[in-house]
């Protein structure tokens, strides 16, 4: 199979043994501490996802290098032509308390000759809601739901210093293309999981500033990049990958028709 469908075979199946991990896990627990019973559930289903994917590039790609979440980072990666970018349990908090939005994401980064570098491609499997999102063929943006409020998605635990700021400067854009003179804001878990919310069209944007790695950023993005998203930092520059260390100052995603509009906020609310 090509790269692409090698990658979205990964992450949906991975995603299904996550999904059987957490079943047989349950019936194990029976009778422990639940807080230990979900601590004990995310070690076991990362280790048991990421055994599961590396074996199989190993296998499918062995000449590749590979930069996950849950294995030891290699210098392999630094010279490499080819990098696949794993997070085999991305949401893992969410996972481990029995939600939804939790997500697996495989991409790849490739560099040729020139020392050209892109993201290639990239799959992202949202389990729970039975679907892999895929950059080729790339998913069909719905129309925007302007029977709504807009919608900002952000994270539970860190979000952005200027959300509120930036979702209220939005409510114009927002009636301008036609809907109500309001925002609000959604938490969602899994990177994935928030780009698939956008996806669906139950969300419009996503902002991150606060700093995250590239493992958690690069199946989403490619996704969300070939189906016509914006995706940038929040200065609007591009994001880059295979990088040391991995990291990921922060993120905008948003619908096409905001992407003038939240530059034009953003440069506004800038946090010092």
């Amino acid at each position: 199979m090509d790269d692409q469908e090698l990658a979205i075979d990964l992450a949906t199946r991975a995603g299904a043994l996550l999904q059987d991990h957490r079943v047989a896990a349950a019936t194990d627990s029976v009778g422990v501490d639940p807080r230990l019973a979900a601590t004990e559930l995310r070690n076991s289903a990362d280790a048991a996802a990421q055994a599961f994917l590396s074996d199989c590039l190993t296998r499918e790609r062995p000449g590749d290098a590979v930069l996950s979440e849950e294995a030891v980072d290699s210098s392999d990666r630094d010279h490499a032509q080819r990098v696949w970018i794993i997070d085999p349990l991305d949401g893992t908090w969410e996972y481990g308390t029995g939600r939804h939005d939790w997500a697996v994401h495989v991409a790849l980064w490739t560099r040729d000759g020139a020392g050209s570098s892109q993201l290639a491609l990239g799959a992202v499997a949202i389990p729970d809601d039975d679907v892999t999102y895929a950059s080729f063929p790339p998913p069909t943006l719905p129309p925007l739901s302007l029977d709504r409020p807009l919608r900002i998605i952000a994270s539970r635990s860190r979000p952005p210093k200027t959300l509120a700021a930036v979702a209220a400067a939005l409510e114009s854009a927002w009636e301008s293309l036609g809907g109500p003179r309001a925002a609000e804001i959604l938490s969602v878990g899994s990177v994935g999981a928030k780009v698939g919310r956008i996806l669906r069209g139950d969300a419009d944007i996503y902002l991150h500033d606060s700093g995250f790695y590239e493992w958690d950023v690069a199946a989403p993005l490619a996704v969300a990049q070939a189906a016509g998203l914006l995706g940038s930092h929040l200065d609007g520059t591009a994001l880059t990958f295979n990088h040391r260390p991995p990291y990921v100052t922060d993120l905008a995603i948003a619908r096409p028709e905001l992407a003038g509009a939240l530059a034009e906020v953003l440069a506004e609310h800038r946090a010092p």
